[in-house]
């Protein structure tokens, strides 16, 4: 029998899933010979939209399409799945504030966590609904009563890493693809870390190669904190192939064994590495070895300019779990 993933898609109907689904159901990111069965979760009022994007993927007679499965109820929607991609999550709109945000998507993956208990036990999860480490969080924490082990949740933050490798390529002019070991430390969100210290442009240290220190520590962090909200300024809709993308990179790399001296970037439970207090949904350079484990690279160098930015974007996730302390018992 050929092998067969099960893929839960949540908020399907929206721009990322519009964006993803296709090449999930192709075959572009399990593989050739894995067939692919889809459960596809929305809000009860998108339920219409989505049996549009269904009939577009039927309508592309994917030959590794085994099955679609649409529900508004996440109990169905987690049944039985190997991977978990939570995308759906209420945007901030104006005027409001992160906090608030916090509080109105909080209870969406109070649900979802739940829910999962009726999961693979081999089930893998991903949030890239922001805030995407706190929702993780949340999901987490929720999820343990139903027996689904902590280390299966990752926040997505391969988004971050992308932006900042493709930020040092085009400063270099270099292909995208000599920009490695590229680390985003911390929280998804105006906070995080880009480390351009311990990244590698063709092997060489990243400023060894681009020289120009100032702009690493400076216009180089804004552009990566900052790049969601300049693409809304510039399309007015907030990133969605960027974001499908870098879920379905997230993907592949956690199915597959990363090279030697490789890493790549994912928000994961904190076990104390580089100091981060243990417990928080926090982004550092992991290594995947195919089959759902992982570990934190250990053993980066960290300058004193590094772990003060560190240190800040700890300081926000804190202050975002205490926002949501209730959702977590």
């Amino acid at each position: 029998m050929p092998r067969s993933v099960k893929v839960a898609v949540t908020g399907a109907a929206g721009q990322i899933g519009y964006a993803l689904l296709p090449r999930l159901a192709s075959g572009s990111v399990f593989g050739p010979e894995v067939q692919v069965s889809l459960s596809l979760l929305e809000v009860t009022p998108a339920l219409a939209a989505l049996e549009g994007v269904v009939m577009e993927l039927d309508d592309c007679a994917f030959p590794l399409l085994k099955s679609i499965e649409i529900t508004d109820d996440p109990n169905k929607a987690f049944d039985g799945v190997n991977w978990g991609l939570l995308v759906g999550s209420k945007p901030r709109s104006k005027g409001m504030e992160r906090g608030d945000l916090i509080r109105e998507n909080g209870p969406i993956f109070v649900g979802q966590g739940n829910a999962l208990a009726n999961a693979a036990s081999d089930v893998q999860v991903l949030v890239v609904g922001n805030p995407a480490n706190t929702n993780c969080l949340i999901a987490m924490q929720n999820a343990k009563a139903g027996g689904v082990p902590s280390n299966r949740f990752h926040a997505m933050t391969r988004l971050d890493q992308n932006r900042a490798q493709a930020q040092l390529a085009k400063k270099a002019g270099v292909p995208v693809a000599q920009v490695t070991n590229m680390v985003i430390w911390g929280n998804h969100s105006a906070t995080q870390y880009p480390d351009a210290e311990n990244a590698k442009i063709n092997g060489r240290d990243v400023p060894d190669v681009i020289g120009h220190i100032s702009w690493l520590q400076d216009d180089f962090i804004k552009v990566v904190q900052q790049r969601g909200a300049e693409v809304i300024s510039a399309r007015g809709l907030s990133s969605a192939a960027s974001a499908a993308n870098a879920a379905l990179d997230h993907v592949v790399s956690m199915e597959s064994i990363t090279a030697e001296g490789d890493f790549f970037s994912s928000g994961v439970i904190s076990d104390g590495s580089y100091g981060i207090e243990e417990g928080l949904i926090f982004s550092f350079p992991i290594r995947s070895y195919g089959n759902g484990d992982w570990e934190i690279v250990q053993g980066l160098d960290l300058s004193a300019f590094a772990k003060e930015k560190i240190s800040a974007t700890e300081i926000e996730l804190q202050e975002e779990r205490s926002v949501i302390a209730d959702l977590l018992k």
